[in-house]
């Protein structure tokens, strides 16, 4: 394994912008640069060998794309079949299967979740991920796993901190108030 082979440069080059995906807090700024991650992560795949993660990529890519314009449970579904079928031609064994499931987590994620339910979800299918990446020889994408995991917790930390602030900042009228058009358990 060489760490400036074609395969490892595009690979930082996934690190990069996958690292700053996580950074963000707004969710179309992490879906937007995570398909930009995944198309580099396809092309770092292909020159690997590993047909199964690359193909996976390529379909996140798209999928990440596509979740910001919709949320349709049919194209999710679409998308997790052909993740599947993807499984089903390329991966050689159970660890194939690590990103095949991976992905599907995300696809989960960013379909039918928002904020931190979504990144817990993406933390998932991303220690799924930092598995095959580690049994691939994939240095940029061991590293950029590893570091979307913990960049990824402590982006759910200060998105969790910030709406904290945001209660505890909150003169008690609004909660009382609140509380008399809805009651007490939020319904009118």
């Amino acid at each position: 394994m060489q760490l400036f082979s074609a395969a490892q440069c595009v690979g930082y080059v996934a690190f990069a912008v996958g690292v700053s995906a996580f950074l963000q807090k707004s969710d179309r700024k992490l879906k937007a640069l995570n398909a930009t991650q995944s198309l580099v992560y396809s092309v770092h795949f292909t020159l690997l060998g590993n047909f199964s993660a690359a193909a996976c990529s390529l379909l996140a890519g798209f999928r990440s794309f596509a979740a910001l314009k919709t949320r349709s449970p049919l194209l999710a579904g679409a998308i997790i079949a052909l993740n599947v079928v993807f499984g089903l031609v390329f991966a050689k064994g159970g660890v194939g299967w690590l990103p095949v499931i991976g992905s599907c987590l995300g696809t989960l994620g960013f379909f039918f979740m928002r904020g931190v339910r979504m990144r817990l979800v993406l933390l998932g299918g991303t220690f799924l991920w930092l598995a095959n990446n580690i049994l691939s020889g994939s240095i940029g994408g061991t590293a950029l796993e590893a570091t979307i995991a913990m960049v990824n917790i402590v982006t759910m930390t200060r998105i969790f901190l910030s709406r904290s602030e945001t209660r505890a900042t909150k003169p008690l009228s609004e909660f009382t108030e609140a509380a008399v058009v809805h009651g007490p358990d939020g319904h009118i």
